[in-house]
């Protein structure tokens, strides 16, 4: 059903008034020109709800406000980011590289003699001296350096080799 003609002529009579009324509400003129147009086309969809004699300016601007403050949630909700420089400040890396570094990692750690993985978790994993290092495996400090040391070198072989693919150590 089309909108009857006091509706047609009243809502290109109001346009202006419109405008004035949504410059007001945003400060904005594209965003009030924006408020108006989807005034009409919401007025324009609903005219069938408007009761011809009543206040057509009233029932305008009933909807534009009301836009309005639904647009301004909505872009509380948003954040307007033309150059796309926001978006890509919350781009997440893929976390599988971290995944398949930690496999290969305790991979490589599982290939290791048990006295130099031992050294190698006592210091590096959880924390503990050189000495207290010692005292738990039952050795001096100099042969906990030496088995730290071999273990760090051959962790680097394991992980920077093909080792972990192919499933067989290295010889040499």
């Amino acid at each position: 059903m089309s909108p009857s003609r006091e509706v047609r002529e009243g809502l290109v009579n109001a346009i202006p008034n419109l405008r004035a009324f949504a410059m007001s509400l945003c400060g904005r003129s594209a965003w009030a020109d924006d408020l108006v147009q989807e005034t009409l086309v919401r007025a324009w969809a609903k005219a069938d709800t408007y009761k011809d004699g009543t206040n057509l300016m009233a029932w305008l601007f009933t909807i534009l406000r009301n836009e309005f403050y639904s647009q301004l949630r909505k872009r509380k909700r948003e954040v307007e980011d033309v150059d796309g420089e926001e978006a890509g400040r919350l781009t997440s890396a893929p976390d599988q590289l971290p995944n398949l570094e930690m496999r290969d990692f305790k991979a490589a750690l599982a290939l290791l003699p048990d006295d130099q993985r031992e050294a190698i978790i006592l210091i590096g994993a959880s924390g503990f001296s050189y000495e207290e290092t010692a005292e738990i495996m039952g050795c001096a400090i100099g042969t906990v350096k030496s088995r730290l040391s071999r273990a760090r070198t051959r962790l680097t072989e394991i992980l920077e080799g093909d080792e972990l693919n192919s499933g067989e150590p290295r010889t040499g």
